[in-house]
């Protein structure tokens, strides 16, 4: 199958037809692998060949697929529509907790699997519903509401401007753990809400997450994020725990994800005085000069002394970095800028993208046995990664999909 990235010549990608032409094509096959997400009753979770896997679906899976086949809507895939109202459907009637209250974990054949409930979970409720709002769901605005209310009434620490991160399924405290994950995910969706409703108080709480995280210790850390706190909100840097959520170290994917939300914030805020730019810089480019491997690829973690930890090569670094360099580009592009984001489109090209089916792997080549990935991702990191660098802000990207509608056919 003959690809083309991108023109070889001067110029950023970003305005090339041929690279535009490569995302929006990307991102088309993406969207149709997991029409068969929506096979059955609710969403399933798909093998690599687009068949659904027995595995209880977890809410963040359910709420990140309403949140992309949203995106994909508002940039001109009318046929979505189906597929978010199966997901508006099954976090209101299946992951909604009508007895207690907040979204369970998990559901296996629409009972429930995994009653905790996780602050990590719940801000992709926020997020799901702000991009249906935006999206024009009828549905948006009571999960928008309620997601909303259990943030603030459970999981939101006031004196500390920050969330919690988890209850047991009827909100009695099993652990003093705070983490980076879940906050940085909540100022993504509290940046989503204050787009959708206009609401100033999502702005300013997304702002003072990432002063906390990024102002008060990447800053002082090397220009890496720890990921994770004790109750006091003191870095534990000998804390290891779920593989996927919760790894050893420090997590250079999430550097890129603050960089881009950092000046996601600073662009809806007015831009204004200060070192955003500059910061976001600094945590981009030393993730790269951290966690880019020799053959290609990026590690996943990284020890104390920010040396590779874990060099699992998986997808969602990669599409992160993506798009935190496109939001420099588009900022204030450096020299090297523009050879880093043909380097992770390249590696993507040649390793991650499934050109036969459409969607990506989780690791080059596809999924490795006993490896940390069941079958193939859901698509809200790759979506992104196309959808982002096809419109000309650092923020406000639904809008400007609805404005372009860039998949449009």
């Amino acid at each position: 199958m003959e690809r083309n990235l991108g023109g070889e010549g001067a110029g950023h990608w970003l305005d090339d037809p041929a690279h535009r032409r490569f995302l929006a094509r990307d991102a088309r096959r993406a969207l149709d692998f997991f029409d068969a997400s929506a096979g059955g009753e609710g969403l399933r979770m798909l093998d690599p060949a687009g068949q659904p896997l027995s595995a209880p679906l977890e809410l963040h899976a359910t709420t990140r697929l309403v949140h992309s086949h949203a995106l994909g809507q508002m940039a001109g895939r009318a046929d979505r529509a189906g597929i978010i109202d199966r997901g508006m459907d099954l976090l209101w009637r299946g992951h909604r907790d009508g007895r207690h209250g907040g979204y369970v974990w998990s559901l296996r054949d629409g009972a429930v699997a995994d009653g905790t409930k996780l602050a990590y979970g719940h801000v992709f409720v926020l997020l799901a519903a702000s991009s249906a709002k935006l999206a024009g769901h009828p549905d948006a605005d009571r999960l928008l509401a309620d997601a909303a209310q259990v943030l603030e009434d459970r999981f939101w620490d006031s004196d500390a401007g920050r969330f919690r991160d988890e209850f047991t399924r009827d909100w009695h405290v099993f652990s003093t753990y705070r983490g980076m994950n879940a906050n940085m995910h909540g100022v993504e969706a509290l940046l989503a809400a204050y787009e959708a409703t206009g609401e100033g108080e999502y702005l300013r709480r997304a702002g003072g997450i990432l002063d906390f995280f990024i102002t008060g210790q990447a800053a002082g850390n090397g220009w890496r994020i720890p990921e994770h706190y004790d109750a006091g909100w003191r870095p534990d840097p000998g804390y290891e725990g779920n593989p996927m959520f919760r790894p050893a170290g420090t997590t250079p994917g999430h550097s890129f994800e603050m960089a881009r939300l950092l000046l996601h914030w600073w662009d809806l805020a007015g831009r204004p005085d200060g070192d955003a730019p500059a910061h976001a810089r600094l945590l981009v480019e030393t993730a790269l000069a951290d966690a880019w491997l020799p053959g290609g690829g990026l590690a996943y973690t990284l020890g104390p002394d920010g040396r590779v930890a874990r060099p699992d090569r998986y997808w969602w670094p990669v599409t992160e970095a993506i798009g935190a360099l496109a939001a420099l580009i588009k900022l204030d592009p450096r020299p090297g800028d523009e050879d880093w984001y043909r380097r992770l489109w390249g590696f993507a090209d040649a390793h991650l993208i499934d050109h036969g089916r459409g969607g990506w792997f989780p690791e080059p080549g596809g999924p490795v046995a006993g490896g940390q990935f069941q079958g193939k991702p859901d698509i809200y990191h790759a979506l992104q990664a196309d959808l982002f660098p096809l419109v000309p802000g650092l923020s406000r990207h639904a809008q400007a999909l609805i404005h372009t509608k860039p998949l449009a056919s």
